[in-house]
């Protein structure tokens, strides 16, 4: 794995460039992105070794993609134009089925590896990478069996050196249950961070009050717009689904509030309590 190609130098894309200078002595980082700055960002960082265009991929060994999801569908369909027979290309888009279907006919649809890294922070930029991200998270792979098996397991020795667990999953499947362990968390933290800024403009000690448990609520609502936009575009049929099972469960819980149904509110808090033991079974 001489020449690594990273499209998109920001958090997922930066971090997996680290992890890779660190366990591939031999490797080149090799960035492109849209926004010139975050290369030269990167380029001091030593995130990356030199920066180049997508026309230079063609000597490429492995080519990461890590842009937003809706210029992803754009690219790699060139990308695939231009790759040799011994190149693996990687996505780590938040959405699978889209893109899956983008390149299935693809001549070069065996050089692809559809994948989902289950990590990352709320920040964003070149800046946001960091060593060892992917230690010990879920990494998501949709139809590995179209994908040629030397490069299945290229792909695997890197999940394996990044610390990664693997679930293989059908696209369709992924995307129907991400939209409610992630994207519908999402929209529950930006939603809430604008409750309580648009209370704030009367209410100014609001965050003078706000402790831990506001914070971490909200911690998403910083993420990047620019990068969630076109992952609930893309999704947009399983996040309304959730949605709407998220907006009933609320009106519910307002009902029994408004009811003074104080028994009926320490059950419902109680049985979703549960949530505990289901997420130490996957730590």
């Amino acid at each position: 794995m001489e020449k690594v190609y990273v499209i998109g130098i920001g958090l997922i894309g930066g971090s997996m460039a680290l992890d890779i200078k660190a366990h591939f002595k031999e490797s080149s980082i090799i960035g492109i992105d849209a926004n010139d700055s975050h290369l030269e960002e990167a380029l001091t960082l030593k995130i990356i070794d030199k920066k180049a265009t997508l026309e230079t991929i063609i000597d490429a060994d492995l080519i990461i993609v890590a842009v937003p999801v809706d210029v992803g569908l754009l690219i790699l369909p060139h990308i695939l134009d231009n790759v040799q027979e011994r190149t693996l290309v990687i996505d780590v888009g938040s959405t699978k089925l889209p893109i899956c279907e983008a390149v299935e006919n693809h001549p070069n649809r065996r050089n692809y590896l559809a994948t989902h890294p289950i990590a990352g922070t709320e920040f964003s930029g070149p800046s946001a990478a960091i060593v060892g991200l992917f230690k010990e998270k879920t990494n998501i792979i949709c139809e590995v069996e179209k994908t040629t098996f030397i490069l299945q397991e290229i792909g695997l020795e890197l999940f394996k050196k990044l610390g990664m667990r693997i679930r293989y999953m059908d696209p369709k499947a992924h995307d129907k249950h991400i939209a409610y362990v992630s994207h519908l968390s999402h929209i529950s933290s930006f939603m809430l961070g604008k409750t309580v800024v648009e209370i704030e403009k009367d209410e100014r000690d609001i965050f003078d009050m706000a402790g831990s448990g506001f914070e971490s609520t909200v911690r998403l609502a910083k993420s990047s717009p620019a990068m969630w936009t076109p992952i609930f575009k893309q999704n947009k049929k399983h996040v309304l689904s959730s949605l709407e099972e998220y907006i009933v469960n609320l009106t519910h819980f307002k009902k029994l509030l408004e009811d003074d149904n104080y028994q009926e509110v320490f059950n419902e808090m109680q049985n979703t309590n549960r949530i505990k033991e289901i997420l130490n079974r996957n730590t």
